[in-house]
Parts: C-alpha cells; sequence; structure tokens
C-alpha cells in the first residue's frame, strides 16, 4: 500500500525564487552559464539543501552531482530523478531548473513524512545541459551514457577559449568518481514542455513518450569578399547572397517535411558595411519525430546550401556537430506517469518532446521517461518564461507517485 504524501508546492516554489536569485537578471530571468560562479553557488546551495536531508552527495569527473538518500534495500540501484540547474545567457527561472528542485522537493517530502523507500533514491544535477557557454548541450549526461569521453568534453573551449575542463577544476567541482559508474534502476525528470501545446489545450501536466531526433551542425560559405561600390552584381562572389538563398530553401524543406529547422547563430566576414561578404558561418539545427524523415531533411538542406553556393561562385562546407537519434522512454515507467495522472486527476495528454533533454541519453542506459509541466504560451529560453506555483506542484506531485509507485514494483 502507498504512501498518501503530498508535496509542498509553496515550499517547492519558494526554492525556485530562491535559486533565481543566482544569476538573477533584470528581467526576471538567470543567467547562470555552465561551470561560472554562478554556476558553483548554485552547485553549493544544492549540496547544503541535499545535505540537510541526509543524502550523501557524490560527485564524477565530468562534474555531475548525485545526492543518494538511503532505502531499505541498499543492494539495488537507485530510482534518479533529476535535470539541470545552468541556464541560457537569458534564461527563465524553470528550464532545468524545475526538474532538480521538483526533485528535491520529493526527497524533502519524504523526509519530512519520515518516509523509507525500498530501493534508495537519487537527485542529479547534470553539467552543461543548455550548451550555452560550451558546445554542444547535454554533455554530463552524454558523458555518463558513454556517448562522449571525458576528455572530448574537456577539450571544449568557450568564445573565450577556456576550456570546459578548466572551467570543472575552477569551480572545484571536478569529482574523483568515473561517469556511469553509478547506474540507474530508473530515471525521472520533469521539466517545463517548452512548447504550447499543453497551454493551448489547457493541460497542467503532459505524459512524454519520448524525444525527437536532432541533428547540429556548423556551416561555412566561402565567396570573396570585394568592394561594395567598384563590383557590379554579377561580378559578386557574395558569400550573404548564397546564404540567403539556402536559408529560404531550408526553411521551406522542413516545413514540407512536418519537421523544424533552425539557424541560430549567423556571422559575415569581414564585417564592413562597404565590404561584400566573403565568407558566411552558420549553424544549423534540423529536427523531426522520425529518424529517416531527418535524414531526408538533413539531405535535402546540405543541396539547398551546395546549390546556393555554386550559384554564387562560393564554396562550401558541413560540418557534424551533434546527432541525436530519437528516443521513445521506457513503457512502464510511461505507465507509472499515467496512472499517477489519473490517481490524481489531472487532465493530461501524451506527448513527444520538442526539445533535447539530459533524458535522451540517461534512456540508452536504463529505463527512462520525463514529465512535462504546461508553461506559459510555451515560452522558454527567455527571460518571461513563466509556469504557476500550482502546475510546477502538480508535477512534482506526479513525480513522487510515479516513483513511489516503481518502487513499490519490487
Amino acid at each position: 500500500m502507498l504512501a498518501n504524501l503530498t508535496i509542498d508546492s509553496r515550499r517547492l516554489w519558494d526554492m525556485l525564487m530562491e535559486t533565481a536569485a543566482i544569476g538573477g537578471t533584470p528581467k526576471g530571468g538567470i543567467r547562470r552559464l555552465s561551470l561560472s560562479d554562478e554556476d558553483r553557488r548554485v552547485r553549493d546551495w544544492f549540496r547544503r539543501e541535499c545535505e540537510a536531508l541526509g543524502c550523501t552527495v557524490h560527485i564524477d569527473t565530468a562534474g555531475n552531482m548525485y545526492a543518494i538518500r538511503p532505502g531499505k534495500d541498499m543492494s539495488r540501484k537507485p530510482i534518479a530523478m533529476g535535470s539541470h540547474l545552468d541556464t541560457q545567457p537569458t534564461g527563465g527561472k524553470f528550464d532545468g531548473v524545475l526538474g532538480v528542485l521538483g526533485g528535491l522537493e520529493v526527497l524533502k517530502t519524504l523526509h519530512q513524512a519520515g518516509y523509507e523507500t525500498n530501493s534508495p533514491l537519487c537527485l542529479v544535477n547534470w553539467t552543461n545541459e543548455e550548451g550555452a557557454r560550451f558546445s554542444p548541450s547535454m554533455v554530463g549526461s552524454a558523458v555518463y551514457a558513454g556517448a562522449y569521453t571525458q576528455a572530448q568534453m574537456d577539450a571544449v573551449t568557450d568564445k573565450d577559449g577556456i576550456t570546459q575542463g578548466a572551467a570543472l577544476e575552477s569551480i572545484g567541482y571536478r569529482g574523483a568518481e568515473k561517469p556511469g559508474a553509478l547506474a540507474f534502476q530508473a530515471y525521472f525528470e520533469i521539466h517545463i514542455e517548452q512548447g504550447p501545446i499543453l497551454d493551448e489545450e489547457n493541460l497542467s501536466v503532459g505524459i512524454v513518450t519520448g524525444i525527437q531526433a536532432i541533428k547540429w551542425f556548423n556551416c561555412t560559405i566561402t565567396g570573396r569578399e570585394s568592394h561594395a561600390g567598384t563590383t557590379p552584381m554579377a561580378y559578386r562572389r557574395d558569400a550573404l547572397a548564397a546564404f540567403a538563398e539556402a536559408a529560404g530553401e531550408i526553411r521551406k524543406i522542413a516545413i514540407d517535411h512536418g519537421g523544424l529547422a533552425t539557424i541560430g547563430i549567423v556571422s559575415a566576414y569581414p564585417g564592413s558595411p562597404n565590404i561584400i561578404p566573403g565568407e558566411m558561418r552558420f549553424t544549423l539545427d534540423m529536427r523531426h519525430h522520425a529518424d529517416d524523415v531527418l535524414k531526408t531533411m538533413v539531405t535535402a538542406a546540405k543541396i539547398a546550401i551546395a546549390e546556393a553556393a555554386t550559384g554564387h561562385d562560393a564554396a562550401y562546407d558541413v560540418q557534424p556537430l551533434q546527432d541525436s537519434p530519437a528516443q521513445p522512454f521506457d513503457a512502464t515507467l510511461i505507465a507509472a506517469v499515467r496512472a499517477a495522472t489519473e490517481k490524481l486527476g489531472l487532465p493530461s495528454r501524451e506527448i513527444t518532446s520538442g526539445a533535447g533533454h539530459d533524458a535522451m541519453y540517461t534512456a540508452r542506459v536504463c529505463p527512462t521517461t520525463m514529465i512535462f509541466v504546461r508553461c506559459a504560451e510555451g515560452l522558454s529560453h527567455n527571460e518571461a518564461e513563466s509556469a504557476t506555483l500550482e502546475d510546477c506542484g502538480n508535477g512534482a506531485q506526479v513525480l513522487l507517485e510515479a516513483v513511489l509507485a516503481y518502487d513499490a514494483r519490487g
């Protein structure tokens, strides 16, 4: 018989607001880049909170933090919850943070009630989920799952030439444990949806069935810079003109295939008002819920870049940056989340995640699922990101119910 435990929504909300002050921005968001001093401060806060509950905090060489709450049978692998505490440069109060603090509220509720689970529980703070300072994203969970090596992680540099390894050392969060050495029985992650579906359908929570496929690229089109006033249009090798044509075609490709395409970073060189750009560098993010369709989209995008460059007598280069196949979640864990929403009478629906999450990598090594919480207008990666106290509480309550139900299965 499961205990009838209720999380404290106000306590969860207060933790969200308290941590939002660490790296808080004038517009009400958070700037807490991975492995910055602000990241160190929130990590210190997280560690203190977990240790106050009697948890033992472990740290691996990737900087991932694992707070272990003992269970009746310590021979069992822990049931894990988690997400990340780093943010975008102009991030909101809920992206990632809700997953860690929602899990912390579960631990506080169990601690307050003196409830002992059969299996140990583990609350995780993953390193560098956002990929804002060091790219690619989700690197801590990727190293945990064996998708990247520690050496690959350490070698990545930020815009100032600081390596990720040096930054990790500088904030004092390079642990001694090998990533992946602590194996999970299962992993649950709560997160705001970051999309408009739940809000539009007036639903509090989403039952996440998987994550769509994602491919990132670094692209370059190289023409020739020349004088803007003396070079006739027909004689130009204009890299920006080629880029503009390619960008328009890539947008059409995404729409035609029911997928997504985003060019998030664009730089023109040499960057003078009266010089025709000789080089364009840009990123390309393409997504679809089906791997085969995404492959077709990427091929079409590469052809579009090649044809646009050739049409302007320019060269081109497309280099892969990140490749994440579509990742379905575990049916048993999904059922546990669904049962929790039904027990609580919460309006919900099944949903596929359009964004990448650390759960994408944990799903490669253990049963995994996610719980989505409604966010206003689906707005995220923005200082105006907003969710309600009630919805955050509902998500944490679903998390608690699902974890306890899974634990009771033995």
